[in-house]
């Protein structure tokens, strides 16, 4: 008969893959009344003067972004009143964060979606798929 040091070890080992096989965060594809873009996409829209809003942390922001976008970080600064000083509701908004393993940008377009603003662009791929592709980023 094993002794119960072995059983707790037996029972931990059974249990450990489960503890370590837990996906990791996808951000959803699309975000209901927004249209999801690509980043051949976002570029057309940088390029006719939409408003990127950034929601990443503050050292994300540091770190680097797209030209002229507007940080409204997401747990602190990101509402419907500081939207409102950025955009009206009929213009081009594109949310954005850090890739698809990035909660924030879908997030902050749910929101603007809420708030009646009509012309969001969620930009899910983000930052890190702007930069492959050679776009500016300062």
């Amino acid at each position: 008969m094993f002794g119960f040091g072995v059983f707790v070890w037996i029972l931990l080992m059974m249990l450990m893959p489960c503890a370590t096989a837990a996906p990791e965060y996808v951000s959803p594809e699309t975000v209901p009344g927004a249209t999801t873009i690509d980043t051949a996409q976002a570029k057309n829209l940088f390029d006719r003067g939409a408003i990127f809003i950034d929601v990443r942390s503050n050292a994300d922001w540091e770190a680097g972004r797209i030209p002229g976008a507007v940080h409204l970080e997401l747990d602190n600064v990101f509402t419907e009143a500081a939207l409102g000083t950025v955009a009206r509701p009929d213009q081009d908004v594109v949310m954005y964060c850090n890739g698809t393993k990035c909660p924030r940008s879908s997030t902050a377009a749910a929101a603007a979606v809420k708030w009646g603003f009509s012309r969001v662009y969620y930009y899910r791929l983000g930052l890190p798929d702007w930069q492959a592709a050679g776009y500016p980023v300062e």
